[in-house]
């Protein structure tokens, strides 16, 4: 590619996509997004805990200014986040809309409510001097996790994915009050006019059997509103594992389709499925476990029984062969040659650093490429392109396939 000295290079990225991509997408591993996603953490970490020191007098009196300096930082933090998200948000909406309705998009989306409210009331506390909403206040940052943690968004994703099931419940949950209120007003308002007089007072003894909470301030002495109170108690059981049982399964569910959705992802990375059509993916991923190795550990040796082949979603190893060493990274696979040609391996796999692996079983392997043609045929193809290279990746397939192949023959045939 041509380059002009002192200018940047047509193929270079613009500014503002290379923003975006750091913000929203380049979370891999010792990536400088995951960097930013840490420090962006430990700020938000940082401000809620001293948001809570904030409200112990003695702390607030002897370490006030530093908190305070603490809470300034963390608002021109967020403040400069969220500035850089409407500015980097333009261009990469799934629709085509303008700048001014993209930012718009994103203003009032639900994230960009919490990386607002995230600095906005804390500044206004911090101008107007309000020492307790910048405590309260200093607690809306934790909000922001929900955008870098998976489980707190599998959660809301349940929670949204069954809010109609869910108001169903407080509806149900709603005329029990009433009934059981309504009940004991009936049975009790002449006894116990303090405390059953109206079925507003009632309500508040109905709410809290129901809850199985029990706080013992309101009972009723007749016998006919015990009998109600022990009916209101066991339908308050009933109530509770209602809606439990409906997030339980929705979360679950939901952890399964983010996990569905990430290793579909990460096959993607790898070009070897990319020729592949979705069901032939699906088979595979059925197949496939993931792995994730540290740096510095050792994933096979030299020798070993060749018993799986590795895909690399994220991460780098060092392959250590008798006649040099070869680095893989992001998207390229290894251990196929062996497993073709059922030898040992030829070389020990070390992990450069933290990698993410996707590991297909020998067993599963062969039946694989017995069911996808297709895939048995790219991986012989890749196979012999791997053979045909030299100072690459190729010595690894190079190595297995001399130990599959008697020294006459070598240099024939290669599959």
């Amino acid at each position: 590619m041509t380059t002009v000295p002192g200018k940047r290079a047509v193929s270079d990225p613009d500014l503002r996509d290379r923003l975006y991509e750091l913000l929203e997408h380049d979370h891999l591993p010792y990536s400088v997004g995951s960097r930013f996603v840490r420090l962006i953490i430990t700020i938000i970490v940082v401000d809620v805990l001293a948001a809570i020191l904030a409200s112990v007098p003695e702390i607030s009196a002897r370490f006030g200014r530093l908190l305070t300096v603490i809470e300034v930082a963390a608002v021109i933090a967020f403040a400069l986040e969220y500035a850089a998200r409407i500015w980097s948000i333009v261009g990469h909406s799934l629709r085509d809309m303008t700048p001014l309705r993209a930012r718009l998009e994103y203003v009032f989306s639900a994230l960009g409510l919490i990386d607002l409210l995230a600095f906005l009331p804390s500044a206004v506390a911090l101008v107007v001097g309000d020492r307790i909403g910048v405590i309260l206040f200093g607690m809306l940052p934790f909000l922001k996790l929900v955008r870098y943690s998976p489980a707190m968004r599998s959660l809301l994703a349940a929670l949204h994915a069954e809010r109609r099931t869910l108001f169903g419940c407080i509806v149900i949950l709603t005329g029990a009050v009433l009934l059981f209120a309504s009940l004991l007003y009936a049975l009790e308002h002449d006894v116990q006019p303090d405390k059953f007089g109206t079925i507003p007072h009632a309500m508040w003894w109905a709410i809290v059997t129901l809850g199985t909470v029990g706080y013992g301030d309101v009972i009723p002495v007749t016998p006919l509103g015990k009998m109600v109170t022990v009916a209101a108690i066991v339908f308050g059981f009933a109530m509770i594992a209602l809606p439990v049982a409906i997030i339980s399964t929705a979360f679950a569910d939901e952890v399964r389709r983010r996990d569905f959705v990430v290793t579909w992802g990460m096959l993607a990375r790898v070009p070897l499925f990319s020729h592949l059509g979705a069901s032939e993916i699906a088979d595979i991923m059925r197949l496939l476990r993931s792995q994730t190795i540290e740096a510095g550990e050792v994933l096979v040796r030299r020798g070993d029984a060749a018993s799986s082949m590795y895909f690399i979603t994220a991460g780098e190893v060092e392959i250590d062969l008798p006649s040099q060493r070869v680095r893989l990274s992001d998207g390229t696979f290894f251990g196929e040659i062996a497993l073709l040609r059922r030898t040992k391996r030829s070389g020990t796999v070390t992990a450069r650093r933290k990698t993410k692996l996707l590991v297909l079983d020998a067993q599963d392997f062969h039946a694989l490429i017995e069911r996808v043609p297709a895939l048995a045929a790219h991986v012989k193809e890749t196979a012999d392109a791997r053979l045909a290279e030299t100072a690459s990746a190729g010595d690894v397939a190079e190595g297995e396939i001399a130990q599959a192949m008697p020294s006459g023959t070598r240099g024939g045939d290669r599959d």
